[in-house]
């Protein structure tokens, strides 16, 4: 397995399984869920920085985000 950029640390995907309800958390679970949510939060980012540029802004604001995740 090929060890992608750690942009999100393993130990928070365990948080979020434990926090979601379980009792013991796999490493390959780990990688998984940081494979899903890497992959959720740059494509809202992308969108996002789309919105902030359709708005005349450089800067990304909370609401781009918010509005980028509902799409």
């Amino acid at each position: 397995m090929t060890q992608s950029k750690r942009l999100l640390p393993l130990a928070a995907m365990e948080k979020i399984l434990k926090l979601g309800g379980a009792e013991r958390v796999s490493d390959k679970a780990k990688v998984a869920l940081k494979q899903v949510v890497e992959e959720a939060a740059e494509h809202i980012a992308e969108k996002a920085v789309k919105l902030a540029v359709h708005a005349g802004r450089k800067t990304v604001k909370a609401g781009d985000i918010k509005l980028a995740a509902k799409q």
